[in-house]
């Protein structure tokens, strides 16, 4: 096989192609004017490039993971006493909506057990919105669960949210024009002059907060410390300064990198059909999620864009990305997927678990 005699490549050279395409992707994306290209670019061009013949790639996590923690410092900035008074009446939506979506993602996976072929079980722990890494650790908990297609369909799930989300969001249907398709519009502009040393210090906090919550095993531990680190820091009214656009659209590149080179479509069997129906199934869950965010915008008066990021089924750093990208409610967006994302780490493996059990016990009579 060709696969088996190809030379590796140095891990420094891998890396300099990588970020070469990441980069090109990104500038490629900003000149069509695309939403969020600093996240969309490198992951659409590594994605294609690195299913080429001679192309090898290579992303270390701990890059992803310091993109992530750049967001969160971002993100905990948005935090006021007031946006925790709003949370707070917006509770019993959030748990009410959460588990319209999980039983809405628990339906559409009996569906594609039986239009597959795969497992119940493995249908199921792919389908689950927003908990890739959750869902893959409980998967390698699980003999009758197929690992390769439980990460091709959440990866497979989170790639198309990350494409099609932020295109919904800038259309007319959800803004009225004042976000700007190229990104950049919600976010405040600061000189890099103006950052030192502060912007350092708290950094620096951000860091070694998200290297103790990794180790307390906090979920999305590099994303939520940091954030939670900056909330503490804007709720005590210390003058953190926001970060310039490169350095956002930096951590963007991280990030979008990261999941470009996570999609392996070449591992599966039967690769046509899971294919087919696992974007057949993302498109459905965004529609889903579009009619849940109806009735969060006419309830609770946000924007169209804000009650769609709020309840898209993707991970809280995406979403928080596009969301300041867009103008949204930045502060309503992370604690509608960061509930999410708790309940998922917290109630749904031993819910899982149980279903498993409980369907193995009706396969052995």
């Amino acid at each position: 096989m060709y696969s088996e005699t190809v030379r590796v490549q140095p891990a420094w050279l891998r890396l300099f192609v990588t970020v070469s395409a990441a980069f090109a992707g990104g500038c490629f994306f900003s000149v069509l004017n695309i939403p969020v290209p600093w996240l969309l670019g490198p992951m659409a061009v590594v994605l294609l490039l690195s299913k080429l013949p001679r192309v090898q790639m290579y992303w270390p996590q701990s890059l992803r993971n310091t993109g992530l923690i750049i967001v969160g410092y971002t993100i905990g900035l948005s935090f006021t006493m007031e946006t925790f008074h709003q949370i707070g009446t917006q509770l019993p939506m959030m748990i009410g909506l959460t588990m319209l979506l999980l039983l809405f993602s628990g339906l559409m996976a009996f569906g594609f057990a039986s239009l597959s072929g795969v497992s119940l079980p493995t249908a199921l722990t792919g389908s689950i919105p927003g908990g890739l890494s959750q869902m893959v650790t409980l998967a390698e908990e699980e003999k009758q669960i197929d690992i390769t297609i439980v990460t091709f369909m959440q990866v497979t799930r989170i790639i198309l949210i990350m494409f099609l989300v932020p295109v919904l969001a800038v259309s007319p249907l959800f803004t009225n024009g004042e976000a700007a398709a190229g990104g950049g519009s919600g976010q405040t502009a600061a000189s890099w002059s103006s950052i030192f040393p502060s912007a350092v210090l708290f950094l620096g906090l951000c860091f070694a907060s998200a290297w103790t919550g990794q180790k307390l095993r906090l979920p999305t531990s590099y994303m939520l410390a940091p954030m939670l680190v900056m909330i503490g820091v804007t709720l005590a009214d210390l003058q953190a300064p926001a970060l310039p656009v490169s350095i956002t659209n930096g951590a963007q590149l991280l990030i979008g990198t990261y999941f470009g080179l996570l999609l392996k479509p070449e591992q599966l069997q039967k690769k046509a059909r899971i294919g087919a129906l696992t974007v057949a199934g993302g498109v459905i869950l965004i529609a889903g999620a579009f009619s849940l965010s109806l009735i969060l915008e006419h309830l609770h008066h946000v924007t169209p864009a804000t009650a769609l990021l709020s309840l898209a089924p993707g991970g809280m750093d995406q979403m928080g990305i596009i969301g300041r990208e867009v103008n949204a409610d930045i502060s309503i967006v992370i604690c509608y997927q960061l509930f999410r994302i708790l309940f998922i780490f917290i109630a749904v493996p031993p819910i899982l678990r149980w279903l498993f059990k409980w369907i193995r016990k009706r396969e052995s009579f």
